[in-house]
C-alpha cells in the first residue's frame, strides 16, 4: 500500500487551532473504546491474522449522519487497515450509538489502533434527499446538493480514476434537469456510487481518539492443539516376575511423537522432567509412603542429581532432550515444558538458599497445602524473603531451557506466586527471545486468572472443564469470546492428570466425544492428556482424578491393541484437528455466536470469518451434551451471524450445509430439526457451503 493510497481515506480534519483543542471532547465524542484494558495501561491481546472486534460509542448533535472508522497502525506507526464501523446486530445496536467492526493485524509486535469519527457528507445527503423528495419537499435543492457533493468527490485526486469517473457521471446525471427526478435520484443512490463511497467515504471534520495498544503475538500464543504425556511412561516396561519398572526415556518417548502428530496436535506438553526428590516421596495414588521403586511425583522437583536446571537421569541427557525436541519439530510439534516453581525437600536450593522458603516457628520448612490436600513432598517458594534472588534464578532457568529449543512453558500454579513476578519474568524473556509462550495453569478465582493474563500470560487453563450443561456452556462461551478476550485466552483442556470430571467418569464414550467436539470447535486453544483417547474414566475414590494416577507411577498403555480393536478415540481427535486446520473460523476467539434450540441439552453456536481474499468461512456446531440419551430439537439460527450472500442461497431461500464428521449434507434455514444420538454421533459440525470457495 503506497503512502498516497493510505492517506487518501483520511477524512478532512477539523481546522488547526480549533476551539476544541485541549478539551476532553472533540468535535464528535468518542467513548467506551474496545478492546482497551484498564484505559490502555495494559495492551489488548491479538495473534497474527486474528479478527479483533473493535468498538466505540460515538454520536453527534442534530440529525446529520456520523461515520466511525477504526484504523490499525503497525509497530512503525504506519496505517495498514481502515475499517468503517457499523452498529452491532440486535438490541445492542438499536439506539445505543455503538459502533463495531473487525481489524486483522499482521506480524507480531506492538501495534496500536485509533477510532475516528467524522461527518458523513454522503450519508447525510442520502438521508435528507430520500426523506424530502419522497415528501415532495426541496426536490431541486436536494438534487443540486447531491450533484455538488459528487462533483467534489470526482475532483478529489486522492481517489482512483475509476471512482472519480463514477462520481462524475452520477453528478452529471443529478444535474440533468431534462431527466425525471426519479432518474436523477437513482443515479445518486446507485450501487456503484455506494460502493465507491464504501471504498473511500466522502467526509470531513474528523475527530480521532488517542492511540490504544494492541500486542500482536505469534500464532501459537493463541491457537493450538495440545497433547500431554509423561515421557517416563512412554516406553516404560515392567518385569513380569518382580514387578519392577524400567522407566521410559526421551528416546523411547520420541517413538510416540509420530502418533501424536498424526492425530493433528501441534504442541506436545510434558510434566517436569527434572530429578525427583526422595524425602517424603509420594507412593501410588498419593499415598504417604513410597516403595523403593516408586518414581514419585515429577512436581516434587530436585534431588542430589540437581534441580530445575537438570534432567532426571532415567530420562536421559541434554543431548537426548535436544534430539527429542528436534524430532518433535520435524513432525510439526512444538515442545512445551512444565515450569513448576517449587522444590522437593532435597532440592539443592533448600541447602544453598533456605531463605527462599517459609520457615515455621518449630524450625521446619512449610510444605504445600490446599486443604484437604497436602503435598508433603513439595516446598513452595516465598518471594517476599529474597524477591531479586529468586527472580534472577528463575529467569536463568527459563533461558536455559529456551536455549534448548523450548519456546512454550506450561506454568504450574502461577496464582500462588506474586503477579508482579510474572509481569517481570515474561517481559524479560520476551525482550531476550521474542515469541516465548506461557500458559497459566490457574484454576482459581476470576480476578487472579484475569490479572495473570494482563501480566503477560498468553493463555490459561479455564473453567471449561466444569461447564457441562447447556446453560453453563452458553454462558461461558459468551464470557470468554466477548467479555474477556482482550486479556484472557482460554485453553479448553478436556482432562488433565489432576482432573477427571464426573461427566467423564459416568458419561461413557459419548461423553469423551462430546467434550472433544466442544473444546476443539469453541476455542482456538484446546488440549487432551494421554489416556483420554482410550476413554480412561475410573477415578480414585474420593478424588476427581484417575485411579492409579500417572503422577505417582508409571503407566503403560497398549496403543496398538486399542487401535486394532477400534476402542480408541484417536481417529475422532484427528478429524477434529483436521477440521480446525481446514477452517480458519475455528481459530479465532471473538467470532462465536450462540444460537437457540428448543431442547435443554442441545447447544448451538457458530463461528464466522471473512478471509483476506474476500472468501467466507462459516461453521455451525450443534452438540447434544446429554451423553446418555438421544435429543431432538428445533435449532433457531441468527442468519445475520452467518453473513450469507444472495448467491449462497438455494432456490427455496435456504442454504446448504455439509457435516464435516459424517459427510452428510442438508438444506438449512433459520429453523431446523435436529436429532442427535450420543452413541452414534453427538455433534454436527457443519460447514456452510458458499458459492465462492
Amino acid at each position: 500500500m503506497t503512502k498516497n493510497r493510505v492517506s487518501k481515506a483520511t477524512p478532512k480534519p477539523a481546522p488547526k487551532g480549533h476551539i476544541t483543542d485541549g478539551l476532553r471532547f472533540g468535535r464528535f465524542p468518542i467513548t467506551a473504546v474496545e478492546p482497551v484494558v484498564e484505559g490502555g495501561r495494559f495492551p489488548a491481546k491479538a495473534v497474527t491474522g486474528e479478527g479483533i472486534v473493535v468498538g466505540a460509542t460515538s454520536f453527534r448533535e442534530g440529525h446529520d449522519q456520523l461515520g466511525v472508522s477504526a484504523i490499525l497502525l503497525d509497530p512503525q506507526g504506519r496505517q495498514t487497515q481502515r475499517v468503517r464501523l457499523e452498529p452491532p446486530r440486535g438490541e445492542r445496536g438499536m439506539g445505543t450509538d455503538r459502533w463495531e467492526g473487525i481489524l486483522t493485524p499482521g506480524e507480531p509486535g506492538n501495534w496500536t489502533f485509533v477510532i475516528e469519527a467524522w461527518h458523513d457528507r454522503y450519508g447525510t445527503w442520502h438521508h435528507n434527499a430520500e426523506v424530502k423528495i419522497a415528501a415532495g419537499i426541496d426536490e431541486e435543492l436536494m438534487l443540486a446538493e447531491g450533484a455538488a457533493l459528487l462533483w467534489d468527490a470526482a475532483a478529489d485526486v486522492t481517489r482512483t480514476d475509476s471512482d472519480r469517473s463514477i462520481f462524475g457521471e452520477a453528478a452529471e446525471t443529478l444535474s440533468n434537469t431534462s431527466l425525471t427526478v426519479e432518474a436523477r435520484l437513482t443515479a445518486g443512490f446507485g450501487a456503484d456510487v455506494r460502493a465507491a463511497v464504501v471504498r473511500q467515504p466522502i467526509s470531513e471534520l474528523a475527530t480521532t481518539s488517542q492511540p490504544y495498544p494492541l500486542l500482536v503475538e505469534r500464532e501459537r500464543a493463541g491457537r493450538g492443539s495440545w497433547y500431554e504425556f509423561f515421557p517416563r511412561s512412554e516406553g516404560a516396561t515392567r518385569d513380569p516376575e518382580t514387578g519392577a519398572w524400567t522407566s521410559g526415556n526421551f528416546r523411547t518417548a520420541a517413538l510416540r511423537l509420530d502418533a501424536v502428530a498424526d492425530m493433528g496436535f501441534d504442541v506436545l506438553y510434558m510434566p517436569p522432567i527434572h530429578p525427583i526428590g526422595v524425602q517424603h516421596r509420594k507412593g501410588p495414588n498419593n499415598t504417604l509412603v513410597a516403595g523403593p521403586h516408586d518414581p514419585g511425583s515429577p512436581w516434587a522437583i530436585g534431588a542430589k542429581e540437581g534441580g530445575h536446571d537438570a534432567i532426571h537421569p532415567d530420562l536421559g541427557t541434554f543431548e537426548d532432550f535436544d534430539a527429542f525436541v528436534s524430532r518433535a519439530n520435524e513432525l510439526g510439534l512444538e515442545v512445551a515444558l512444565d515450569l513448576a516453581l517449587q522444590a522437593a525437600p532435597d532440592h539443592p536450593w533448600v541447602q544453598t538458599n533456605p531463605e527462599w522458603f517459609t520457615t515455621r516457628v518449630d524450625g521446619s520448612i512449610a510444605y504445600a497445602e490446599n486443604p484437604p490436600k497436602k503435598y508433603q513432598d513439595i516446598y513452595p517458594l516465598n518471594f517476599d524473603n529474597d524477591p531479586a534472588g529468586i527472580s534472577e534464578e528463575i529467569l536463568r532457568i527459563v533461558q536455559l531451557w529456551v536455549s534448548h529449543g523450548v519456546r512454550i512453558f506450561r506454568v504450574d500454579n502461577p496464582h500462588t506466586k506474586p503477579v508482579w513476578f510474572w509481569e517481570w519474568l515474561i517481559a524479560k524473556v520476551e525482550a531476550a527471545t521474542p515469541g516465548v509462550v506461557f500458559l497459566a495453569e490457574a484454576f482459581t478465582r476470576p480476578a487472579m486468572m484475569h490479572a495473570l493474563g494482563r501480566a503477560g500470560f498468553q493463555q490459561s487453563y479455564s473453567y471449561f472443564t466444569w461447564r457441562n450443561t447447556k446453560e453453563e456452556l452458553e454462558e461461558y462461551f459468551q464470557e470468554v469470546s466477548h467479555e474477556s478476550p482482550a486479556f484472557f485466552r482460554p485453553n479448553f483442556f478436556v482432562n488433565t492428570p489432576d482432573i477427571l470430571s464426573q461427566y467423564l467418569q459416568f458419561g461413557g464414550p459419548a461423553a469423551f466425544r462430546i467434550r472433544a467436539a466442544l473444546a476443539a470447535t469453541a476455542s482456538p486453544l484446546w488440549g487432551v492428556y494421554a489416556g483420554f483417547e482410550l476413554y480412561e474414566h475410573v477415578a480414585r475414590p474420593g478424588a476427581e482424578e484417575n485411579i492409579d494416577n500417572e503422577k505417582f507411577e508409571y503407566k503403560s498403555r497398549n496403543w496398538e491393541a486399542a487401535a486394532q480393536s477400534g476402542r480408541t478415540l484417536a481417529p475422532y481427535l484427528k478429524r477434529l484437528n483436521e477440521i480446525r486446520r481446514d477452517h480458519p473460523a475455528l481459530l479465532d476467539l471473538q467470532n462465536l455466536t450462540v444460537h437457540t434450540s428448543t431442547d435443554n441439552s442441545t447447544v448451538v453456536y457458530s463461528k464466522h470469518k471473512t478471509l483476506a481474499d474476500g472468501s467466507k468461512d462459516t461453521i455451525i456446531v450443534v452438540v447434544n451434551v446429554d451423553p446418555h440419551g438421544t435429543r431432538e430439537s428445533t435449532v433457531g439460527l441468527d442468519l445475520a451471524a452467518l453473513d450469507l450472500d444472495p448467491q449462497d442461497l438455494t432456490a427455496s431461500g435456504g442454504f446448504r450445509v455439509d457435516d464435516l464428521i459424517t459427510g452428510d449434507s442438508w438444506e438449512w434455514g433459520d429453523s431446523n430439526y435436529v436429532r442427535l444420538d450420543p452413541h452414534y454421533e453427538p455433534a454436527h459440525i457443519l460447514s456452510v457451503r458458499r458459492s465462492r470457495p
